[in-house]
């Protein structure tokens, strides 16, 4: 049985309790987050500003998941509701 004196006066455990431990396994670096750039989201409506989130290569060609405003309701009760979704690259235009 290990004894009390064996792990030193309590100011000395404090003072190890405040040293900066190192991680016994290495710790992956975080990925950058990637940029929010503004579009225009092409739809029947006209071009809407959107947010682009990020992009996705897929069998079809480029992707971009964005969020967008669409006009929900019919033409008594029109209002805005915000939708994300994954776009074609021919739906989107950057905004200059």
């Amino acid at each position: 049985m290990r004894r009390r004196e064996d792990h030193g006066t309590l100011a000395e455990r404090a003072a190890r309790a405040r040293e900066p431990r190192v991680p016994d396994t290495p710790v992956p670096p975080t990925p950058a987050t990637p940029a929010v750039r503004h579009c225009w989201v092409v739809g029947p409506a006209g071009p809407l500003p959107g947010l682009l989130l990020g992009w996705e290569r897929r069998a079809t060609g480029w992707w971009g998941r964005v969020v967008h405003p669409v006009v929900e309701g019919g033409p008594g009760d029109p209002r805005w509701v915000v939708v994300e979704e994954w776009l074609p690259a021919d739906r989107l235009t950057p905004i200059s």
